[in-house]
């Protein structure tokens, strides 16, 4: 009983880590990945050998299994808490919607603006952001409050260059190493 127990519980780190270390690598996070990597292979490791210490203990195999489930599910929850990297959001709205747009600046999100044509020549308007993940759900509720009926889609950038999120992120990066330069 005690070996199911050990078992359960490392697939509940082992499955989290493993989809962590998976979202590191493809942000591009090499020394963080390899990392969880290493810690993702010394529990799988102990968790193998003492499920393959005993074949015929169907308790150890049955825990491996649920606790990769519930593993699943845990990792689920930490990457949607992380949020890490970046989202494009489109929103497209009917008519131009000016406190929508000053709403979403005021709050701190960059919004480029656009006249476009939809089916049948109709004129839309599109709304266009790129935003840190954990700031998506925010973004949408606002947008939501002021036209309910707008078509948003969003989607992960995988590269980007210059603006207003670049200009941004090169003040913080200033702001840490100036930081760090005072600590030390």
């Amino acid at each position: 009983m005690l070996q199911a127990l050990i078992i359960f519980v490392a697939q509940l780190i082992y499955v989290p880590v493993l989809t962590l270390r998976t979202i590191t690598m493809v942000k591009g996070m090499k020394g963080k990945a390899s990392a969880l990597g290493t810690l993702e292979g010394v529990i799988y490791v102990v968790a193998i050998a003492i499920v393959f210490s005993d074949l015929s203990n169907y308790l150890n195999m049955a825990a491996y299994a649920i606790g990769f489930g519930v593993g699943l599910y845990i990792g689920q929850i930490i990457e949607q808490k992380l949020a890490i990297g970046y989202v494009t959001i489109e929103v497209n709205i009917m008519n131009k919607n000016e406190p929508l747009t000053e709403r979403l600046r005021e709050v701190g999100f960059s919004v480029s603006t656009a006249e476009v044509e939809g089916m049948n020549e109709a004129r839309r308007f599109r709304l266009d952001c790129t935003a840190r993940r954990d700031r998506e759900q925010e973004f949408i509720k606002i947008v939501s409050d002021y036209e309910p009926s707008a078509f948003i889609v969003s989607y992960e950038p995988r590269n980007f260059k210059g603006g207003y999120i670049t200009k941004a992120m090169k003040k913080r990066k200033e702001k840490f190493l100036k930081n760090k330069k005072n600590v030390s």
